[in-house]
């Protein structure tokens, strides 16, 4: 039987718990553009919530296991890792999902556990050098 690694609705009031590292998520469609909202501690991140589809179809065009090769904003993410599509000039937004300066980075550690959570992805849950790939749908 497989673990579940999350809890909750992705509203503000009954946020999407992440328990692989121990997070939030909301959806705040009363933004503009609409955002996700992740509180990690006192720490809160935002990045633009169609990375949702936008990561889902990426995975899909990949078609295999892509590192998530987290890093802080100003640390370069490892080539080719879900990070590293989540900064880039040619995914579909041009640039940063991430916000917040100074707060853009991480994206392959935040996203990925809700991917997993909405049943888009499969993720390792390995201690260290984690994987991520798709899971079509319809």
């Amino acid at each position: 039987m497989t673990q579940q690694h999350w809890s909750g609705a992705g509203t503000a009031a009954d946020p999407w718990m992440l328990k692989t590292a121990d997070y939030t998520i909301h959806r705040d469609d009363d933004s503009d553009p609409a955002l996700l909202v992740c509180q990690v501690g006192s720490t809160r991140l935002t990045y633009l919530a169609r990375a949702i589809e936008d990561l889902h179809t990426e995975l899909l065009r990949r078609g295999d296991w892509v590192a998530l090769g987290a890093a802080d904003e100003k640390k370069e993410p490892a080539p080719e890792s879900v990070e590293a599509w989540g900064r880039s000039e040619d995914n579909p937004v041009g640039g940063w999902y991430g916000q917040r300066k100074g707060y853009r980075g991480r994206f392959g550690m935040y996203l990925p556990p809700l991917l997993e959570a909405l049943g888009l992805v499969e993720l390792e849950h390995n201690p260290r050098n984690n994987r991520v790939r798709a899971i079509p749908t319809g």
